[in-house]
């Protein structure tokens, strides 16, 4: 079953025990909140298949993430989710090291169905701080051939 008709089964059976139960609007909300939650955690890269080691900060948007590369050819979603109403705020601090030896490697922001913006794509530093609209954010790396490091930390 895909991720998709999962959360919508949930969402109509989280509905229908709390309207038998009596949830307050509020409740509702919450709970709507935790599953869109849950089914963005999963467009997230596992750790097992991430080529560097991350740190999970307060929430799945949050941490750090450092990698060495050598010859990489993909894409990893290394931070975010589809939260509607994220507890720690809109606003995410990013600061990324990029370093290209051979290939290409794009740090990215994605958010709903826009085109992702490209944050760092050459040699350097990234800093700033990002306003996150309500839905899906995620901060990757997409590589070709990919060799050299990153340091990534998102607070």
């Amino acid at each position: 079953m895909s991720i998709k008709k999962s959360v919508v089964l949930l969402t109509l059976s989280l509905f229908g025990v709390c309207t038998l139960s009596g949830c307050t609007k509020d409740e509702i909300l919450d709970h709507y909140n935790t599953i869109v939650q849950s089914a963005g955690s999963a467009e997230l890269t596992g750790n097992l298949s991430l080529q560097g080691k991350k740190e999970k900060g307060i929430d799945d948007y949050t941490g750090s993430y450092q990698a060495d590369y050598k010859d990489f050819s993909n894409t990893e979603y290394l931070f975010g989710g589809t939260s509607i109403k994220r507890e720690a705020g809109k606003e995410i601090s990013i600061t990324c090291n990029l370093e290209v030896d051979e290939g290409t490697a794009k740090v990215f922001w994605s958010s709903g169905a826009e085109e992702p913006v490209t944050l760092i794509e050459t040699t350097g530093e990234y800093k700033d701080t990002i306003t996150l609209p309500d839905g899906g954010n995620y901060i990757g790396i997409e590589c070709e051939n990919f060799t050299g490091n990153i340091k990534l930390e998102i607070k």
